[in-house]
C-alpha cells in the first residue's frame, strides 16, 4: 500500500508519458513563504477575510483557518451570504501569490487536464506563467450543484490546458464550497446522475488519479475515490486505473490506509513525505526522463490537444505519430487521428494543409525528423496527384528512414481504399513495408494496438531500457 520505490515511480512516469494521469490538486499543495515561514494560502485568505468581516484573526489553526473565521463570524450573528461577497472582493483587490509547488506541477507538459478542490485561480496562474501562454489561455471550468458545467470534450481532445474546479470557483455568489456545509452539498450533488459532470467523471474512471495535497478526512477520502471510480473499490477497474494518494492526513490515518489496502488494492499511499515532497520527487524524475523537454505552450501542443482546429507545428512530444496525407482525404484521416487519440497517442495532424512558406516547410521537416512514427496515408487521391506537399513529407520520411537501424519501425503505410501497393506512386521504401488497410479511415484494433506497442518500445529505447 505505502510505496515510493523505483517500480512505483517507473509505473507512474510511464502512465504520465501515455497521458493517462489526472492530477487532483488540494489546499496542502498551496504553500508559500510568508513572514519568514511556509504557510498554506488558506491562512492568508482567512486573514484577509477576517479583516473584511471584522473578526479576530488571533489563534487561527493553519489547516482550518478559513473555516474558523467563518464559524466565528456566523456565531457572532453574521450573514452567510455576506461572506462570499467580501471574500471575492478581498482576493480581487490583492491577487494571491503562486505557490512554488504548482509551478513545478505545471512543468509536466503531459498534464493537460487538472482537477482542483480549491476555489482560487492560482493553478491557472501557475500553468499560464510556466508554459508561457498567460492565465487567460488556460481553460477554467467551475462546477456548481445549481450550474452543472462539464468538460467540453474528452481529455485527449481538449484544445488547451484545462483546470476543473470540482467544488466551484471564487465568485460573489455562494456557488462554490467555502464552508463544510457547502462541501457536503457539493458531494451530495456529485453523486447524483443528473447533476454529475459526466465527461469529467468518465476521464476520472478511465485514467490514473494523483490525489496531491487534498485534506480529505478518512470518510471523505473513501467517498471521493468511490465517487470517481463509479463502482465498488474492490471490483476490477476499467483499463487497470489506479490512484496515488499524497497528502499528510492520508499517510497518518491508519484506518484509511488499512481500508484501502483491503478494499482498494489499486490505490497506493505515498509514504515518502507530504504533498510538496511528492511533487519535488515527481518533477525531478520527470525532468530526468525528459531532459530536453520544456513546458509546451498550448499553441504548440500536438493535434490531440487542438480540438477542431489546426495543429500548430511546434515541438512534438516523445512518442508522437505524424500523419501525412493529401488534402482530399482529410475526413478519413481525421477518423484515424481520433482513433489514435482515443488510445492516448500524441498525433500530429495539420488540418489546414498550408502548402506554402519557407518557415512552415522548415517546421514540418523538423516534425518529421523528431516524430517517433510516420504514417503516410495512401489512397486514390495520392495516386492521382503527381504533385503535392505530402510528397515532400514522404521524401523527408524516406530519407530519415535510411539513418534508422534495420528492424526499427518508423514508416507505417496506411491505405484508406483499395489502391494496390504494386505500382503505387510512393517512395520505394514504402513498397518494402506492410500496408495497413483502413477503409475510409476506420482504424482496426490491430493497427492502434501496434502503434501503442511501438511507441512504448520507442520510449524504452530512449530511456536506455533493455
Amino acid at each position: 500500500m505505502g510505496d515510493s520505490g523505483t517500480g512505483f515511480w517507473d509505473d507512474l512516469l510511464e502512465y504520465i508519458d501515455e497521458s493517462r494521469v489526472v492530477p487532483v490538486i488540494g489546499a496542502d499543495l498551496l504553500r508559500v513563504e510568508h513572514e519568514g515561514r511556509r504557510v498554506c494560502l488558506d491562512l492568508l485568505i482567512a486573514q484577509r477575510l477576517a479583516a473584511r468581516l471584522d473578526v479576530s484573526p488571533g489563534g487561527l489553526p493553519e489547516d482550518d483557518a478559513l473555516n474558523a473565521v467563518i464559524s466565528r463570524y456566523i456565531e457572532a450573528g453574521g450573514s452567510r451570504e455576506d461572506i462570499y461577497v467580501r471574500l471575492n472582493k478581498a482576493l480581487k483587490d490583492a491577487p494571491l501569490p503562486v505557490p512554488p509547488a504548482l509551478r513545478k506541477i505545471a512543468e509536466i507538459s503531459h498534464f493537460n487536464l487538472f482537477v482542483t478542490t480549491t476555489f482560487d485561480a492560482v493553478l491557472e496562474q501557475a500553468i499560464g506563467e510556466v508554459r508561457g501562454i498567460g492565465p487567460a489561455a488556460v481553460a477554467s471550468i467551475a462546477y456548481a450543484p445549481n450550474d452543472v458545467q462539464d468538460l467540453p470534450a474528452p481529455m485527449a481532445r481538449l484544445d488547451r490546458p484545462t483546470v476543473f474546479h470540482l467544488f466551484g470557483r471564487l465568485s460573489a455568489f455562494p456557488d462554490y464550497a467555502l464552508t463544510e456545509e457547502d462541501l457536503l452539498e457539493f458531494f451530495y450533488a456529485l453523486q447524483s446522475e443528473e447533476r454529475r459532470p459526466k465527461k469529467l467523471f468518465q476521464e476520472l474512471r478511465n485514467n490514473h488519479l494523483l490525489l496531491i495535497g487534498n485534506r480529505f478526512p478518512d470518510w471523505l477520502a473513501r467517498f471521493f475515490i468511490r465517487l470517481a471510480r463509479g463502482g465498488r473499490l474492490s471490483e476490477p477497474r476499467e483499463r487497470g486505473s489506479s490512484e496515488i494518494v499524497a497528502y499528510r492526513v492520508a499517510g497518518q490515518d491508519r484506518n484509511l490506509v488499512l481500508f484501502l489496502k483491503n478494499f482498494s488494492k489499486r490505490t497506493k499511499v505515498y509514504t515518502g513525505g507530504g504533498a510538496e515532497e511528492f511533487v519535488d520527487e515527481l518533477v525531478e524524475r520527470y525532468r530526468s526522463r525528459h531532459p530536453a523537454a520544456a513546458p509546451v505552450p498550448s499553441t504548440d501542443l500536438p493535434a490531440r490537444a487542438q480540438a477542431g482546429g489546426a495543429a500548430a507545428p511546434g515541438s512534438p512530444q516523445p512518442g508522437s505519430v505524424f500523419l501525412s496525407y493529401a488534402r482530399e482525404d482529410q475526413e478519413a484521416v481525421r477518423k484515424i487521428r481520433d482513433a489514435l487519440e482515443a488510445a492516448n497517442v500524441d498525433v500530429w495532424f495539420d488540418e489546414k494543409r498550408l502548402e506554402a512558406g519557407d518557415e512552415y516547410t522548415v517546421k514540418i521537416r523538423r516534425q518529421i525528423k523528431a516524430c517517433s512514427l510516420f504514417v503516410p496515408v495512401i489512397s486514390a487521391s495520392t495516386q492521382a496527384r503527381m504533385e503535392g506537399f505530402f510528397r515532400r513529407e514522404w521524401k523527408w520520411a524516406a530519407d530519415r528512414a535510411e539513418d534508422i537501424a534495420a528492424g526499427v519501425p518508423f514508416i507505417l503505410p496506411a491505405c484508406i481504399d483499395d489502391t494496390p501497393d504494386a505500382g503505387a506512386e510512393v517512395p520505394e521504401v514504402f513498397l518494402d513495408m506492410h500496408w495497413s488497410r483502413l477503409p475510409g479511415g476506420q482504424v482496426t484494433p490491430e493497427f492502434s494496438g501496434r502503434i501503442v506497442k511501438l511507441i512504448r518500445e520507442y520510449r524504452k529505447r530512449e530511456r536506455g531500457v533493455g
